[in-house]
């Protein structure tokens, strides 16, 4: 009779933690990811060998149950973010995921368009339209578009930006309709929309969408990415420093396994990012010899506002320093430090 009592109670609660593990909490989970090689994922036509390694870094991250809740809280470089901090309001699955594999995009756009400017190898952008990231609630669009939908014309006419597009749909007033071509999974379609003021903004009307310029670079010789699903803008300098690295003939990695992060504008600035503990471990457990950080600056404002407020080359430092690594952790701020670091490097 006990084993049958036993059994039955193992047997609900089994049930029981089965049922919960599927209820989520208003929380995200982020913790130490994986180190890639970008030789596998970056192909330049006919493009040049490497001796070493460049990797990007990236950061698991995935909605809190109460059991990965409970297990973030206690351990070391595991973090929890209310929902809030990650996702823009109002915002689906579907956008969210959008809006990250449209920042990876812009991030390879920009990682082709500084390497090819450091290599002198011409490159020049087609714009294709306006990009839906996403749909605001109660907006005449909820009912036409969807994210991921490509507008390619309003009333007949093209625009070369988003913000042609922007200026064009604002100058026209509440209860306006416009006629929108767009395109959706290879498929055009044209669509009246009666235009509408914003619920927070009277002023501005408008078809209520979250957009972006929808261009593509082209570029001689051509280039690759297979990026699968990594989103986000992170991986902007390693892309940059791998491209770069194909285009020339000599070999910047000199030998060495060297991972990194941050994000790349066209003019090669690198940015700050999210995560940057997580990364320095997930470089280590890769076997990464160098990291390079980004050396953001940290406002006077910003300090007063979050006094523990810090830089991500502090935070990878101190990281380092914390799990006893051997890795370089190495200050970036632009794609030229990064390039003029690597150059002071003895071949292996």
């Amino acid at each position: 009779m006990k084993r049958k009592t036993f059994i039955r109670t193992l047997l609900i609660m089994t049930i029981i933690m089965v049922a919960t593990s599927f209820y989520y909490l208003p929380f995200y989970v982020t913790k130490p990811g994986g180190a890639h090689e970008l030789d596998p994922i970056v192909d330049v036509e006919e493009g040049y060998e490497d001796s070493g390694e460049l990797m990007l870094t990236t950061v698991r991250m995935g909605k809190a149950n109460i059991y990965a809740y409970l297990i973030a809280s206690i351990r070391k470089y595991e973090y929890i973010f209310p929902e809030e901090e990650i996702r823009s309001p109002h915002e689906s699955d579907k956008e969210y995921n959008l809006r990250q594999l449209n920042l990876m995009e812009n991030s390879q756009q920009h990682a082709i368009e500084v390497a090819f400017k450091k290599a002198n190898k011409p490159f020049h952008y087609n714009y294709k339209g306006v990009y839906v990231l996403n749909i605001y609630p109660s907006m005449p669009a909820e009912k036409v578009l969807e994210p991921g939908d490509r507008i390619i014309a309003v009333d007949g006419m093209n625009f070369d930006s988003s913000q042609e597009f922007i200026d064009y749909v604002g100058e026209k007033q509440a209860d306006d309709s416009v006629e929108i071509t767009f395109v959706r999974e290879d498929k055009e379609y044209k669509k009246t929309i009666q235009l509408k003021a914003f619920p927070d903004a009277e002023n501005k009307i408008g078809l209520g969408i979250g957009l972006t310029d929808d261009k593509e670079i082209v570029t001689d010789p051509v280039v690759k990415l297979n990026t699968e699903d990594i989103g986000g803008p992170s991986a902007g300098l390693m892309f940059s420093l791998e491209i770069y690295n194909q285009l020339i003939k000599e070999d910047i990695t000199k030998g060495y396994h060297i991972a990194g992060t941050g994000t790349i504008s066209e003019d090669g600035a690198v940015g700050r990012i999210g995560g940057i503990e997580q990364k320095v471990i997930a470089a280590d457990n890769e076997g990464a010899e160098i990291f390079l950080a980004p050396d953001d600056e940290i406002t006077e404002e910003e300090k007063k506002r979050h006094p523990n407020f810090e830089s991500n080359y502090e935070a990878a430092k101190k990281t380092a320093e914390d799990i006893g690594t051997d890795m370089k952790i190495i200050p970036i701020k632009t794609f030229d430090d990064a390039l003029n670091y690597l150059n002071t490097l003895k071949r292996k």
